[in-house]
């Protein structure tokens, strides 16, 4: 974040408001924090030091359906005003992070939208490609950061609107678990599947705001914990497990962003498994023809009713359609969403990511006017189904076509898998030839892992829990984190128990042996313990480098009669041998 922000709180604060005056948008901002407000936050913070403040002096904006003390919420509709005397607790923890509000922004009315067009304070400029569309509904939050005049903002993300923004404008967009972020003080869209969302330049930015704003809120029916050991900042991994959808899934706009799709494919390395997307593509269709159109509905059904006029009309269209709706078909939609989570509980045992377009291609706002309905449907082709499936999901930058247009790719796991999702985007990220939103400069490299934190504890892996092996998502599910490859000392033989080696320390004639040293929460130990079969268990492995992390060690007795596989240096290596006899 301080690539764009050095300095300093009161620095930062100058540059903002100078991108602000440059910027010169009358479709940014719906409400504002007075300059003066500004420059006298900026100086109390520097005034006071970081204290180990996350967000220490960095500018951000909200997105105008999140409630800031003070200032209107509108949800871009100008009748349904109101101002909250408290924040929003994502807006309270920012400010208490050392965060510098600006102000908030426009959106798509009341969020119900893609495109960032609809809404009666006019379209925000997309600063990357200014005759196209900005993206919705978190229209003004995404540009805000493009335009450098925000190192981050807050949107929201039902069905898309914190992944197509950021495609539209050359940035990340990450899309959190459901109910990891508090949604109290957020005017509902579909209050069950709404997620507050983070726009930044880079992952790394996205993730330290996430981990900011994430856990549980007093009273927040829909808010639930992470999982012990969540964090977001990015894993990288090694060895990914990744799918596409199957060819004839693929829609693009034209063959530009089909070529960029495969490059980033090509990027992300190793194989890529192809599967079938079709139950995700039909569920997404439910979204606005079923149970959740009449939730949005629902959130607004006093209003709707009492001033429909007040709408802008594709809005209010949409929203009179759900008070038709029967709640005896809500159930074929429910039990739909159900099959939908469980296959993709499946899937995600056997891949780490999905890889999709965020969208088929950026439509122009030519395009966008001449087909205001199909334009934005198209849009969400590959984002309505993640919350209904309660999945996470990061998009990033992959490129631009040849006339300009940005176009971008988004990883979609499993919930609380942003820290994985996050150092495969980072990487993708940073090898995709794009700048930073509209400022232009390099995408950093992906960060190193984070050294052990708190309550954690070096694991040795060296068989199927190895990242992209078929029991790594055990290790995942007990908060394991990836942290680097490493080789035995040269103490050990290695044996072949029939789908899971053995690690046996000898007197004399071992080997070295190649590993992964994992990060595990200590409270974690336990259990993933009593869910190793014997003759496995955990004991002290001695390293090249003379440290001795717990591993995964094999009684003698066990390994007896077993082949002997030290010769071919570690399990990925052997499995590699037997696939080619």
């Amino acid at each position: 974040m301080a690539l764009l922000f050095p300095g300093g709180p009161v620095a930062a604060a100058e540059a903002a408001l100078a991108r602000i005056a440059a910027h010169d948008d009358p479709a940014l901002f719906l409400a504002r924090i007075l300059a003066e407000a500004v420059r006298a936050r900026a100086a109390a913070l520097a005034a006071e030091g970081p204290q180990g403040r996350r967000l220490y002096g960095l500018p951000f904006v909200v997105k105008d359906n999140i409630e800031c003390a003070g200032l209107p919420t509108t949800a871009a509709c100008p009748d349904y005003a109101y101002t909250p005397s408290e924040d929003a607790p994502v807006v309270a923890r920012l400010l208490a992070a050392g965060a510098i509000l600006l102000g908030k922004v426009n959106l798509d009315q009341f969020a119900t939208g893609l495109n960032g067009t609809r809404s009666p304070y006019g379209t925000p400029r997309n600063p990357v490609a200014p005759d196209c569309i900005p993206g919705g509904s978190s229209s003004g939050s995404a540009t805000a950061v493009a335009a450098g005049i925000a190192a981050f903002s807050l949107g929201t993300d039902t069905a898309g609107s914190g992944r197509v923004p950021a495609m539209a404008c050359n940035i990340v967009g990450l899309k959190p678990s459901l109910g990891l972020v508090p949604t109290l003080g957020v005017v509902p869209a579909c209050r069950s599947l709404d997620c507050v969302s983070v726009f930044a330049l880079t992952v790394e930015d996205a993730c330290r705001v996430l981990e900011v704003i994430a856990g549980p809120a007093p009273g927040d029916r829909y808010g639930r914990a992470a999982p012990a050991g969540w964090r977001a900042a990015p894993a990288p991994q090694p060895h990914w497990r990744l799918a596409a959808p199957l060819p004839d899934q693929l829609v693009f706009d034209s063959p530009a962003e089909a070529a960029l799709y495969e490059a980033a494919l090509a990027r992300a390395g190793g194989p890529i498994q192809r599967v079938d997307i079709a139950p995700f593509l039909a569920i997404a269709q439910r979204l606005y023809d079923g149970a959740w159109v009449t939730e949005r509905s629902a959130a607004l059904r006093g209003f709707l009713t009492e001033r429909p006029g007040s709408l802008h009309p594709v809005t209010r269209s949409i929203l009179e359609a759900g008070l038709d709706k029967r709640t005896i078909d809500a159930w074929d939609d429910f039990h739909a969403a159900a099959e939908a989570r469980r296959l993709a509980r499946l899937l995600f045992e056997g891949v780490d990511a999905l890889i999709l377009p965020t969208a088929p291609g950026l439509p122009s706002l030519a395009d966008l006017a001449a087909e205001p309905v199909a334009a934005n449907s198209r849009l969400g082709t590959y984002t309505n189904f993640v919350n209904i499936c309660d999945l996470s999901a990061l998009a990033v930058p992959a490129g631009f076509r040849p006339d300009g247009r940005p176009f971008g790719v988004t990883l979609v796991g499993p919930a609380f898998a942003e820290a994985r999702l996050a150092g495969l985007g980072a990487a993708l990220h940073a090898t995709a030839g794009v700048g930073l939103g509209a400022m232009g400069g390099t995408v950093p490299p992906p960060p190193a892992p984070p050294e052990l934190g708190p309550g954690e504890l070096p694991l040795l892996a060296i068989g199927a829990h190895m990242a992209g092996l078929p029991l790594n998502p055990q290790l995942l599910r007990h908060g394991g984190r990836f942290l680097a490859e490493v080789r035995t000392a040269p103490l050990y033989r290695l044996h072949d128990l029939g789908r899971r080696p053995g690690l046996v320390r000898v007197e004399q004639g071992g080997v070295a042996v190649a590993g992964e040293v994992w990060a595990l929460p200590a409270a974690s130990v336990g259990p993933f313990l009593a869910e190793i079969p014997p003759p496995l268990g955990f004991g002290r492995v001695t390293l090249e480098d003379g440290t001795t992390p717990l591993g995964f060690l094999c009684e003698a007795a066990g390994a007896t009669g077993m082949p002997d596989i030290s010769a071919t240096g570690g399990w990925r290596a052997y499995m590699a041998v037997k696939e080619r006899a």
